[in-house]
């Protein structure tokens, strides 16, 4: 029950805005914005389409190209390159 003097507003000021609360809020908000940055370093990666002008690029591999890094026994003819996003 709050005090006769005190407002909702003061109550709840006093309350969220406490200084031991400061190192919590300190915390998430870092971990927030470490998540943020991670996904969006994820989401700009070389894998990740986000264009649909090749939807699905495996359709344009020819029979003779090799899309690995490393083949073993293998013998190609050409090289496959990714030329759109």
């Amino acid at each position: 029950m709050p005090a006769p003097n005190q407002s909702v507003m003061q109550q709840f000021r006093r309350h969220w805005f406490a200084v031991e609360a400061t190192p919590i809020y300190v915390i998430i908000g870092s971990v927030c914005v470490g998540a943020s940055w991670y996904l969006y370093r994820l989401a700009m990666g070389p894998t990740i389409q986000w264009t649909k002008n090749n939807a699905q690029p495996w359709n344009s591999i020819k029979p003779n190209q090799t899309t690995k890094l490393m083949t073993v026994n293998h013998q190609a003819d050409g090289k496959w390159s990714r030329d759109t996003l």
